[in-house]
């Protein structure tokens, strides 16, 4: 199997479904000739031309807009956003209209369109470029909601999406951009990852680590300090898809080590490891042999100082402190 970094299995999964699908466009700022701001969309203008990758004006709520109307006639469009921070000037496009036209149309309309881009702290661009908005977004009947943590899952989900009949926002973070890992070549056939599908990256028996996106990495890390050191053994969880969620996932994980800790990149308040905490609660109480734990970023807005921000964002050392706490 060959070995691709996280940018450009996402950027094979756009060329694949370009080639696959004449109505895929793709379109936002600097994807073109600037080959995108994280160079992501890189050699393909040159390859598919102006009609299909589109550079925009510096207008988010002008674009998607065009993207959810362009949609809801038979185009496909992937809309890159340079930071997800920038969906609260896109909000009313993003939630009143894409995530409701499919419903207030009666099945009449569908808006299948993707929006992608890095949702994520940790680079040190300050608050205003820094959110982490799957959480929110997830919160919205008619939206779908993906994370991908590894270049095979950003590549196999991302054909997905922009197969989905529903709007679906890819949630992306420039510090995985150019983490390299195994993705199954073109050749051996079409490579998807249905959403709501979670997967279990490393098996264990004393406590699960259940995250998503960049957590999965720290998890994985933690993990291997935790066997070698202490003697435990850690299942980790990668949710992939926050919505759908793969509830069944969950539970089945739980049922089996009976310790749970939630690793979440968003605020702790109402954010996704809330959700799952809440799921886990309601239906697998009789499982636990001790509360639910969270690791999440710490509840103030990103952190400018390298140094602090990364103490505020989760990572393998406090993840390690909180599994410790518990056994």
């Amino acid at each position: 199997m060959r070995t691709l970094t996280y940018r450009e299995a996402i950027r094979e999964g756009l060329d694949e479904e370009l080639a696959r699908d004449p109505n895929v466009v793709i379109m936002g700022e600097e994807v073109a000739q600037y080959n995108g701001a994280y160079k992501v969309t890189q050699g393909l203008w040159e390859k598919w031309g102006d009609k299909r990758i589109v550079d925009t004006p510096i207008s988010e709520a002008g674009f998607i807009g065009m993207g959810i109307g362009a949609s809801m006639l038979g185009v496909r469009p992937v809309m890159e956003l340079m930071f997800w921070s920038f969906h609260s000037v896109a909000f009313d496009q993003l939630v009143n209209n894409a995530a409701c036209v499919r419903y207030m149309s009666g099945g009449l309309c569908n808006c299948p369109i993707v929006v992608r881009g890095p949702a994520n702290g940790g680079t040190n661009v300050g608050a205003t470029h820094s959110h982490i908005p799957e959480g929110l977004f997830a919160a919205f009947p008619g939206l779908k909601v993906c994370a991908p943590a590894t270049p095979a899952d950003a590549k196999g989900l991302i054909k997905t999406a922009i197969r989905d009949n529903d709007p679906v926002y890819f949630m992306e973070n420039t510090l995985l951009y150019g983490m390299t890992g195994e993705v199954p070549d073109p050749a051996d056939g079409d490579f998807v990852i249905p959403l709501g599908k979670a997967e279990v990256k490393r098996e264990g028996s004393d406590i699960s680590l259940i995250a998503h996106g960049r957590s999965v990495i720290h998890c994985l890390e933690a993990a291997e300090t935790l066997q070698n050191e202490h003697g435990i053994s850690a299942e980790i969880l990668d949710l992939r898809s926050i919505r759908p969620l793969d509830v069944d996932a969950i539970l089945a994980t739980v049922a089996k080590t009976h310790r749970v800790v939630l690793v979440d990149e968003s605020k702790p308040f109402g954010g996704v490891s809330a959700m799952v905490s809440h799921l886990i609660q309601e239906h697998a109480f009789d499982e636990l042999d001790g509360p639910i734990k969270r690791v999440c970023t710490i509840d103030a807005p990103a952190i400018y100082s390298p140094h602090v921000e990364n103490d505020q964002l989760p990572n393998p050392k406090r993840i390690v402190e909180k599994v410790l706490s518990m056994i």
